[in-house]
């Protein structure tokens, strides 16, 4: 936790939970009945090919949802956890609702849910988009199986239907994932007397202003939130300037630090042998020691269009350096229907390529190796000796930086970062990241200084440089790095570490969800017993 954090409230300072319901205004409720039935008409244009069309449609509109989460054994009974004075266990069925919109989001919140599931919650999961549904279905294969989670997509923010949905979850209380809000839908949980809570909340400049423009409706559910635990200072400024009271409001830092992977032993010098031969941790078949091992390797990982270009025509400008002509580029795509089209492109660029998918071996004359595969992103990362997190060449938003640091892999990423730019900051400010003209950059090495062509002025110094200079700049940086694998590797330990400080932020957001959700099962009890004895 920054300094700056210090002086507000700890998650211990909690305030009494308010009954009081703040409904948005009537033109957003006329709105969103009007918007219903068209909504389900972008459904059907969108889906109705799929197997699940029926399915999908069934679980947005409250029709039919999958049964609830199974309670564990070991959960005590309403009357057991009264009689110990445990609020926190008063409902039996302790199922939290959590709302991860995509992909992005579904990973960030994963490392919580397994926390919540081993405190013996169940979790009733949804997602709004197909790729988020498609990875919260594979991430929690084996808690679904089990019973102890429960998957489907989001209701549509209407009040009968949400009505629907919360009477079949009776969820103890909801978490909504950084920026998602629905107005009914908060209105309802709060009329229910569920603790609403936004986890790793962030709201950029842009988001910001768009919730400004719907003032009433923004107002109505920062309101209604029970409590916003905010990854950075700026964010819960602009929590409150909506409408949010500063006693809803936690900063806790970013949920994007915490990642599930295999700890390496960097001391060994054999990162990459060790990465190969470790197919049995990661349960992954994978035999890539031919032509790999003594080669440079970079990772352009989550690329959209625009992207692979760019990388494409670094790798041949790299390949034309006698000293790196052996460097090997590994391509992972963001989404899988684009596969096709970026293998196009590398054959089009005349660079000799493998595919993951035709289960194509990498020799020595592999220069690009398209990871055309879902789920292995974390393997190439600890493969490589540099990543190019994408993202971050178009207007995208950047993903997430932290999956490479956490493997010890240094870091590139461009303007564009704007959905983890304090995380981005804080990689860079220990030389783990590289993004140009970004304040926070410092030398790899405090020795190294004098030939570090790349350290950065401050921003207020200098004027952001435009595309082209930021893409020489970021060519020049990866050059240097796969030319100096030593300083890389320095840089990238120095990411690991730096990722390893910052891993109490789920401790952190975890006590607070916690803490929140038996302030409310106290209020409850309390209220019912003030009734009986009257």
């Amino acid at each position: 936790m920054p300094s700056s954090d210090s002086s507000l409230p700890s998650s211990d300072k909690s305030t009494q939970p308010s009954r009081a319901v703040y409904k948005p205004p009537v033109y957003y409720q006329v709105t969103i009945g009007l918007l219903k039935p068209l909504y389900r008409l972008q459904v059907w244009r969108r889906s109705h090919k799929r197997d699940n069309y029926q399915q999908e449609v069934q679980q947005r509109f409250g029709k039919r949802y999958p049964a609830p989460p199974v309670p564990h054994a070991n959960i005590k009974s309403n009357v057991t956890a009264i009689e110990n004075g445990n609020h926190k266990e008063c409902n039996g069925k302790k199922v939290i609702w959590c709302h991860a919109v995509s992909l992005g989001e579904t990973n960030t919140v994963a490392p919580l849910l397994d926390a919540l599931l081993a405190k013996g919650y169940q979790i009733w999961l949804t997602n709004t988009t197909q790729t988020g549904y498609a990875r919260g279905a594979s991430r929690f294969a084996d808690d679904i199986s089990q019973g102890r989670l429960s998957h489907s997509y989001v209701p549509v923010d209407s009040p009968a239907v949400i009505e629907t949905f919360l009477a079949h979850v009776q969820p103890v209380a909801a978490l909504f994932v950084e920026t998602e809000l629905w107005a009914n839908t908060l209105t309802k949980l709060s009329e229910h007397h569920i603790p609403s809570v936004l986890v790793n909340g962030r709201l950029s400049a842009s988001s910001f202003k768009s919730y400004q423009k719907i003032g009433a409706v923004s107002a109505s559910m920062m309101k209604n939130l029970s409590l916003i635990i905010a990854q950075d200072n700026e964010s819960a400024k602009r929590f409150r300037q909506l409408g949010a009271h500063s006693a809803q409001i936690r900063v806790a830092g970013s949920l994007k630090w915490v990642i599930n992977t295999p700890k390496l032993n960097d001391d060994s010098g054999a990162k990459k042998a060790e990465i190969v031969n470790d197919g049995a941790d990661l349960d992954l078949d994978l035999d890539l020691d031919l032509g790999v091992t003594g080669r440079p390797i970079w990772v352009a990982a989550s690329t959209h269009s625009g992207e692979e270009e760019t990388v494409l025509s670094w790798q041949q400008q790299i390949l034309s350096n006698p000293l790196l002509a052996n460097t090997l580029l590994i391509i992972v795509p963001r989404h899988p229907e684009r596969f096709d089209d970026v293998a196009e492109l590398i054959e089009k660029s005349g660079l000799t390529m493998a595919r993951r998918s035709a289960e194509d071996a990498i020799s020595a004359d592999t220069q690009v190796y398209l990871a055309d595969s879902m789920g292995e992103l974390m393997r190439w990362y600890a493969l490589a000796d540099v990543a190019l997190v994408g993202g971050s060449l178009v207007d995208i938003g950047g993903h997430n930086p932290v999956e490479p640091a956490s493997v010890a892999t240094p870091v590139l990423m461009g303007s564009y970062t704007q959905s983890c730019q304090s995380v981005v900051d804080k990689l860079a400010s220990v030389g783990a990241l590289y993004q140009p003209n970004n304040a926070f950059y410092s030398a790899i090495s405090a020795n190294n200084q004098a030939s570090q062509p790349l350290l950065q002025p401050h921003r207020s110094e200098s004027k952001q440089s435009s595309s082209e200079d930021d893409y020489n700049l970021l060519y020049q940086q990866l050059k240097y790095w796969l030319s100096h694998l030593t300083l890389a590797k320095q840089a990238g330990r120095a990411g690991a570490s730096m990722t390893e400080q910052q891993q109490a932020v789920l401790h952190r957001q975890l006590s607070m969800i916690e803490g929140i959700i038996e302030q409310y099962a106290k209020s409850s009890f309390e209220k019912d017993l003030s009734q009986d004895v009257n």
